[in-house]
């Protein structure tokens, strides 16, 4: 456990990682590429800037600190983001690229003397520094979603970053996980968000998991296949969607004569084929999974799949263990700009030997997002519950554009099934036969 001072040392550090990310950002384009909307799914990178800061001020400085607003609240309008749908974010009055800037150097710097002296404990908000960690993770998840905007944005590369570490072969193609229960969720995870709590016993019968998620080679064979252009493989509402958004493949696929390439920020190449296939929406994957003669998993069989130690019996933080995430096991924080070779990671296994489930690609799974039992909204409404119900898919386990601060084996990530922009992959799995039901098995 750590000590007030260990834990502001802490929060200071992850403040400070994310900025840093911000900066690098917004920073790499110029003013007028800041100010415009790349795609209409996504917000101008001046906005998300802004936005970053407007919550973080309203959080820290204005419910844990007591104090006045910095802007005029009409600022507060601006950068709500349940007024404001992205495609008319655009037109609004928003802050200017260097008063955004301004903005939120002054918010962080009274932020930073306000972790100083906050008492932790005395309030939910503040127990174990929730409320700094909170606005943390917020800043995190949008720098990815405004990774995803410059994925989107035409024109030359800005963003670098070194090649991930090389795969390896010879993993066999799917895990076994026997059957019983298993603890999903946390209750002890301080920072853990409200939809990832309460802890609860699930009831898992035993299945199959593809060890690593499908990669771009196998995901072709499904393309070259007629994958496709065959109703059988897809939902009715996927084959409406299929026809309606004329899917042929995963987004920023392109042929060229006999081969076929990726664009990825900027820049056009061969497609790497032990990479994860990413950039598919849920219905992407289905189809994919009906084809293959398997299924998408629930979102239990991945949680326990990634977490579950069956000779402890207990769940773990991560699939490697309780330790934070390292370069050595998982490929996150935009640290390669792309997916990693399967196999890459052989440090971040889990006890039932899938690979590569933190990190890479989110994970489309088959369960629609809702509470757990007992879920309570903390601290507010919008965050998870306005989402629950039957439109929303769940996705698991992060992605390279995801920060450590940010994934867990018990986060939860949702979207829309026709959503494709992120950086989505999946792994597919089946059931195990009737003689591998258990845990003795």
């Amino acid at each position: 456990m750590l000590t007030d001072e260990q834990l502001r040392d802490r929060i200071a550090v992850d403040l400070e990682r994310a900025r840093r990310r911000t900066a690098t950002l917004t920073d790499a384009v110029d003013d007028g590429e800041l100010v415009a909307q790349h795609s209409p799914l996504m917000s101008p990178l001046v906005w998300d800037l802004a936005h970053i800061g407007n919550q973080e001020e309203l959080w820290l400085l204005r419910d844990v600190g007591g104090r006045d607003p910095l802007l005029p609240e009409t600022v507060d309008e601006l950068y709500d983001a349940f007024r404001n749908a992205r495609s008319a974010r655009p037109a609004l009055p928003l802050l200017e690229p260097e008063p955004s800037r301004s903005y939120v150097r002054d918010v962080r710097g009274r932020v930073l003397d306000l972790l100083e002296k906050v008492p932790f404990g005395r309030r939910a908000l503040t127990r174990d520094g929730f409320a700094f960690a909170m606005i943390v993770q917020h800043e995190q998840q949008h720098d990815e979603t405004m990774l995803a905007t410059h994925q989107l944005r035409a024109g030359a590369p800005v963003l670098s970053a070194p090649p991930p570490p090389p795969g390896r072969t010879g993993l066999p193609d799917e895990v076994f996980v026997p059957g019983g229960p298993f603890e999903m969720g946390t209750d002890l995870e301080p920072w853990a968000l409200d939809n990832e709590r309460p802890a609860h016993a699930v009831e898992v019968p035993a299945f199959w998991l593809d060890t690593v998620p499908v990669t771009n080679a196998r995901y072709l064979r499904f393309v070259e296949d007629g994958g496709y252009d065959d109703p059988r493989w897809w939902s009715p509402e996927g084959w409406a969607h299929r026809q309606q958004a004329g899917l042929v493949a995963p987004q920023f696929w392109s042929r060229d004569g006999g081969q076929w390439q990726r664009r990825a920020f900027g820049r056009l190449e061969p497609l790497v084929p032990d990479e994860p296939v990413v950039h598919v929406c849920w219905y992407e994957a289905d189809a994919y999974a009906r084809w293959a003669g398997r299924r998408l998993p629930t979102e239990a069989e991945w949680e326990k799949a990634a977490r579950h130690d069956p000779v402890s019996g207990r769940s773990r933080r991560y699939p490697w263990g309780d330790d934070d995430p390292s370069p050595e096991r998982a490929n996150l924080g935009q640290r390669h700009l792309r997916p990693a070779p399967v196999g890459a990671y052989p440090a971040g296994a889990a006890p039932s030997g899938a690979e590569q489930l933190i990190g890479d690609v989110w994970e489309w799974t088959s369960t629609t997002f809702d509470g757990y039992p007992g879920f309570r909204a903390f601290p507010y409404r919008e965050y998870s519950e306005v989402f629950f119900g039957p439109k929303h898919r769940v996705l698991r386990g992060g992605s390279f554009g995801a920060d450590l601060a940010a994934v867990r084996g018990t986060f939860r990530n949702w979207d829309y099934p026709i959503r494709r922009q992120i950086f989505s992959g999946f792994r597919t799995a089946r059931d195990a036969e009737p003689d591998q039901l258990t845990e003795e098995v």
